[in-house]
């Protein structure tokens, strides 16, 4: 018997969900043709409550019929990877469903009936900035359903205590929540590459904890997520892990550079635009101090591997050209050949963007009818990206790398 394997009554329980919050009424995209990139990978930044966009970025993809063979997340990004990779492909839109449901319901109090919460969400833009302050006071308060809970009693702050306890939350419950919805043994098949980041407390060292590479475990998602000082450390084999998004809230620079080199197609979905409006009050520089600081350079990424791949194929050039027995012989010929290659990077890169009504608590604001609203923007977005005509096609210019950005089409 699969140890963490869902039971059969697991994997029923969203015959009742209906359809995904991201649903339209919109025609849906044809079925697309992908171009033989050899890794189509899903990069999913870390960002709290902004996760669901995600989901309707992958709702998007799956509908397209573009199927990822290496997907990497850091914090929310990470647990996103768990549910999506620790299914079979003709549930987990069903997964997601019950996942976001969950964790977006308060951990204690009964949720609101739904109709209410419908109309005060969208009410009055004031009115909306009010209730979801309040659902984000909540989740401070109390916690949210299936993922973490005050301790009680309060952690004094000068209090010495074990690793796994410094924290102002108990995130014991999310182990069962991934347990639940998630087969491990499918994520560890070797079906999907995954790769989630986190960073040795002690050393101060990122780490990627990859299934190619050893057998994952809930404990290494939570790892990833382990926000402090909200959060505790998660240990995993003596060693204690925080949110990869402590050090770099993205791994796209990890999926960009690995080798061997292949032709990549590369979703890459952030959470926190570097773009964003000048603030004019103490609250607004609370949310783009965020922004700025959770954005981790993607653009500077991207720029930067967009040059090395540009210098590897001006040498791959150079050394067509020099004749085949000086290559065969010639030691920095044989280093330049290890270095040159002819390999293709398209990045299409999606951005939430901060809404009028969000506060700097859009990280920890799990309302349900926020949650519906950020994954119909995902599930837009991905939409219009992959309607662009000849996106998904692989790079002809001189540096074999090319980015893609719908908003900054628009």
């Amino acid at each position: 018997m699969k140890p963490h394997a869902p039971t059969e009554r697991q994997l029923d329980d969203t015959a009742e969900l209906g359809a995904a919050p991201g649903a339209q009424s919109a025609p849906r995209p044809r079925r697309l043709k992908v171009p033989p990139y050899e890794t189509i990978a899903l990069v999913l930044q870390g960002g709290g409550a902004l996760g669901a966009y995600q989901a309707g970025v992958f709702e998007g993809l799956h509908e397209a019929g573009v199927e990822p063979n290496w997907i990497a997340g850091i914090s929310i990004g990470a647990l996103n990877t768990a549910i999506i990779a620790g299914n079979a492909p003709a549930v987990r839109m069903q997964r997601l469903q019950q996942f976001w449901e969950t964790i977006c319901r308060p951990a204690w109090s009964p949720p609101l009936p739904a109709a209410l919460e419908h109309t005060l969400f969208n009410a009055h833009a004031e009115i909306r900035k009010l209730f979801t302050g309040l659902q984000a006071t909540g989740a401070v308060l109390q916690g949210q359903h299936g993922f973490f809970a005050p301790r009680f009693p309060t952690p004094l702050p000068w209090l010495a205590g074990e690793p796994d306890t410094a924290s102002w939350y108990d995130t014991s419950q999310l182990k069962s929540t991934l347990l639940r919805l998630c087969d491990f043994d499918r994520i560890n098949s070797g079906g999907i590459r995954v790769s989630v980041g986190a960073v040795n407390v002690a050393t101060g060292n990122f780490a990627y904890f990859d299934n190619t590479k050893i057998a994952l475990r809930p404990e290494h998602f939570m790892a990833s997520g382990a926000l402090p000082p909200a959060f505790a450390p998660v240990e995993i084999d003596g060693e204690y892990y925080w949110d990869g998004g402590v050090v770099s809230n993205t791994p796209l620079q990890e999926v960009l550079r690995a080798t061997p080199q292949k032709d990549s197609l590369v979703f890459q979905v952030d959470l926190w635009s570097a773009r964003g409006p000048v603030p004019d009050n103490i609250t607004d520089v609370t949310a783009r101090i965020k922004d700025i600081q959770y954005s981790s350079r993607t653009r500077f990424v991207t720029d930067t591997l967009q040059r090395s791949q540009h210098f590897r194929n001006v040498l791959r050039h150079v050394l067509d050209k020099v004749p085949e027995d000086v290559r065969a012989n010639d030691p920095w010929c044989k280093a330049a050949a290890n270095i040159a290659n002819g390999h293709r990077y398209n990045v299409l890169h999606l951005i939430y963007n901060h809404k009028p009504y969000e506060g700097h608590y859009k990280d920890y604001q799990f309302g349900v009818s926020t949650m519906r609203d950020h994954w119909a923007t995902g599930l837009k977005d991905i939409r219009q990206t992959l309607a662009q005509e000849d996106w998904l096609e692989m790079p002809t210019n001189d540096a074999g790398f090319v980015t893609h950005d719908i908003h900054r089409v628009r």
